[in-house]
């Protein structure tokens, strides 16, 4: 179905409501907005007429919010099969984009900040701990832009490459969080009495907020992009097996 109340304020989402009462089930989704390409000043029009004029599907933007709304919202199957894999990787390599060029940013402005003011033995302790995460989760990114995203575009336009499967992204999907729970953890437990607390609770913030968004930005990776890859990959072998089989019976 596509419509769902949000659990917090009864709201439905559905393809019929309006754009601009979206965010009031949760702000976060105007950013969901603006990864998807779908502009402000939208007027009183619904979620579909929007849509439909920037070229996003509906029922992609409807299921990316109500996991933002809903973390326990489990996709069916029919909401993966109406929903667009272009719209889902255009989501995802927009939000690397959002990562990359504002919230890492930030934290880097932050952690600098703090830094400045600590001892030598802190300061070079909490560097070290964030170009290690930032290194990490900039190779993460790399990955999925130049070996993951083309290899789906390439499905989604009806070709199936042999040098590639889903299911090698899954086995080297890292997890980056284990490295950021850690410079979360130094920063609030370990950081001594002379630091300003409102540097330390800045930093604190951009690293929740960062967690947080990384969170659904790794649940829609693993379900919806995987599964709706994994369902093209067994259409496109179908279709394969089908045409071999058919050559054969007419060679």
């Amino acid at each position: 179905m596509d419509d769902m109340k949000d659990i917090h304020t009864g709201k439905l989402f559905s393809t019929g409501m309006k754009m601009a009462e979206v965010p009031d089930a949760e702000p976060r989704l105007l950013g969901v907005m603006r990864r998807l390409g779908i502009r402000f000043g939208f007027g009183e029009k619904t979620v579909e007429e929007v849509c439909a004029e920037n070229g996003v599907n509906p029922h992609t933007l409807l299921l990316i919010s109500k996991i933002y709304v809903n973390d326990k919202y489990v996709p069916s199957k029919e909401e993966l099969s109406r929903s667009s894999i272009r719209d889902i990787v255009m989501y995802l390599h927009n939000s690397h984009d959002f990562y990359v060029g504002v919230a890492l940013d930030t934290l880097e402005k932050f952690i600098k900040k703090m830094a400045g003011t600590l001892d030598e033995k802190h300061s070079r302790i909490i560097t070290k701990f964030y170009s290690g995460y930032k290194d990490e989760i900039l190779k993460h990114f790399e990955y999925e832009e130049s070996v993951v995203f083309p290899y789906i575009k390439m499905l989604d336009g009806g070709k199936l490459p042999d040098n590639y499967s889903i299911d090698l992204y899954e086995e080297s999907h890292s997890d980056v969080d284990e490295k950021l729970n850690d410079l979360k953890s130094i920063v609030m437990k370990y950081m001594p009495e002379t630091c300003d607390d409102n540097l330390i609770q800045n930093v604190l913030t951009c690293l929740y907020t960062l967690e947080n968004d990384l969170s659904k930005h790794t649940y829609i990776e693993d379900e919806l992009l995987v599964p709706m890859a994994e369902s093209r990959e067994k259409y496109l072998r179908k279709q394969m097996d089908s045409s071999v089989t058919d050559e054969t019976e007419n060679a």
